[in-house]
């Protein structure tokens, strides 16, 4: 054995400093933290991409190209196995009843059916969009199915702010 490779063994694991665990830790008073300001509390230090003043950089750099949100179809998802828990048999699925037992927030989406879990009620669903397995699950249950035509200027809304999002031409 040389010495050139104990040495480089040797601080190779350099024991990590454990801050703010009291005068006891060999670290003193402050920890290594230095006196007041935002570097000694936890959490301390500027902002992510806070350039002390200058205009951080991703609001320099112009916004450009392509984004498919602007094309996003967006729904209120609802699963099979969520309509066999809250229906009883000979109901109809629609918004208004998905609401009321709380599977969807509002009628501002359209909704989809998607085929999760199983179902054993003969139901009546009426929806925007129904998937094949979702489908297969609800006429195997002696179910019926009704779509209804999807309105594309209800389904740009914006389910954060509720308003409808802006067009690209």
């Amino acid at each position: 054995m040389m010495i050139h490779e104990i040495t480089s063994k040797a601080g190779a694991h350099k024991k990590r400093k454990r801050v703010g665990r009291g005068e006891s830790s060999g670290h003193g008073k402050t920890s290594g933290r230095g006196t007041k300001g935002s570097y000694s509390r936890a959490g301390g230090g500027p902002a992510f991409g806070s350039e002390g003043g200058n205009l951080p950089l991703f609001r320099r750099l112009p916004k450009r190209g392509f984004n498919n949100n602007y094309f996003a179809q967006k729904f209120s998802i609802v699963n099979v196995g969520d309509l066999n828990r809250s229906f009883a048999d000979g109901q109809t699925v629609d918004v208004s009843t998905l609401i009321e037992k709380h599977l969807v927030r509002d009628e501002k989406l359209p909704v989809k059916i998607l085929g999760d879990g199983d179902l054993t009620l003969k139901l009546k669903v009426v929806a925007s969009k129904i998937s094949a397995q979702a489908s297969k699950k609800i006429t195997a249950a002696g179910g019926s199915i009704e779509l209804l035509e999807l309105d594309r200027n209800k389904s740009k809304v914006d389910p954060k702010t509720g308003k409808f999002r802006p067009r690209k031409a």
